[in-house]
């Protein structure tokens, strides 16, 4: 459920299959990368990708409930600061086995910080102060908009981008399906409007994220894990030094908010990336983004049956309608026929 800063030479992509809205990696070209795709090929010998890809999809669709879980003992700082160091720990592990070198260079580093602040610290946090006055189910929702900020912000930033009416249209259903999940022609009456608000602020986050990586370090070399588990470790230092300033130590550990945000960081962050590089070397990054279209149902499932979060009609409607939006706005035009 983080995003990594994962360049590509190749077109940047406006949606993201998870919460933490990955990337997909360059393809492996030797060295690290080759035993990357090695460890890839081993795992997928061992468990079919559409289970993996199950699997991704729980992992980063229970997300939503771990964040709401985890805020019930800690403040939502601390809450992505575990998420991150977690995470990193469970990457960093993954580059001493394979013996992984560390990205070089200070230009480097300064644009990993940025992807830090920009793909984890600042939407972590965002999230986890919109649950704390909005259901995780509606949370899960509104991430699903990001394709939809993704595609409005390339339109502007990336000129290889080009608007048809096919995306002008994903985007107007977009919004369409947010106002349905809101209801708008109720007034959003029962809908905190400041949670949802700070919700899709995260969301639009990642998009910006993108761009930016997508300007900075799409020429860096290193494997994506390397990469992202520095990214990692910055958004660490970042949120430790905000949860310093703004947040009191915790004076206790309650059991199940501390498992939560152990699982946050370590599974939907550490074990999730690494299931996820491998569903993008072995299917493509086309097929592996779908698990896109799983998380928002995922997390309305498991907000409704195990948090007994209530759930009206024009929620599903919307989030559906906001997924088919988001659908028409990553659709390529395919090849023009000769006349």
């Amino acid at each position: 459920m983080s995003a990594p800063a994962t360049p590509r030479p190749a077109a940047a992509p406006t949606s993201a299959p998870g919460p933490g809205r990955l990337s997909p990696p360059t393809a492996p070209r030797g060295g690290a990368g080759t035993a990357q795709a090695t460890g890839a090929t081993r795992t997928a010998r061992c468990l079919d990708w559409r289970m993996r890809f199950a699997i991704l999809s729980v992992i980063w669709g229970f997300s939503f409930l771990l964040i709401k879980v985890g805020t019930e003992a800690y403040a939502p700082f601390q809450v992505a600061l575990g998420r991150v160091f977690f995470g990193a720990l469970a990457l960093l592990a993954v580059m001493l086995v394979r013996r992984e070198p560390l990205p070089r260079g200070r230009r480097t580093w300064g644009h990993l910080a940025v992807a830090a602040l920009l793909l984890n610290a600042a939407p972590f946090s965002l999230f986890a102060y919109a649950e704390l006055s909005i259901p995780s189910s509606l949370a899960g929702i509104c991430n699903a908009t990001s394709p939809l900020w993704g595609m409005a912000l390339s339109l502007v930033a990336l000129s290889e981008d080009r608007p048809t009416r096919r995306r002008f249209a994903g985007l107007g259903l977009g919004f369409l399906g947010v106002l349905t999940v809101l209801g708008a022609w109720q007034g959003f009456s029962g809908v905190d409007a400041q949670g949802t608000a700070l919700a899709l602020l995260a969301s639009l986050c990642y998009p910006i994220g993108w761009i930016y990586v997508r300007r900075t370090l799409a020429s860096v070399p290193g494997s994506p894990v390397a990469l992202t588990g520095v990214q990692l470790l910055l958004a660490t230092v970042q949120l430790a030094v905000v949860s310093s300033l703004f947040t009191s130590l915790p004076t206790s550990f309650p059991l199940w908010p501390t498992l939560s945000v152990i699982a946050l960081g370590a599974l939907g962050t550490g074990l999730a990336l690494q299931m996820q590089y491998g569903l993008v070397t072995e299917i493509g990054p086309t097929t592996a983004q779908m698990v896109t279209y799983f998380i928002p149902v995922i997390a309305t499932t498991a907000g409704v049956l195990l948090l007994g979060e209530q759930l009206h009609w024009n929620t599903p409607v919307g989030a559906a309608v906001i997924l088919a939006g988001a659908a028409l706005t990553q659709a390529r035009p395919g090849p023009r026929k000769p006349a």
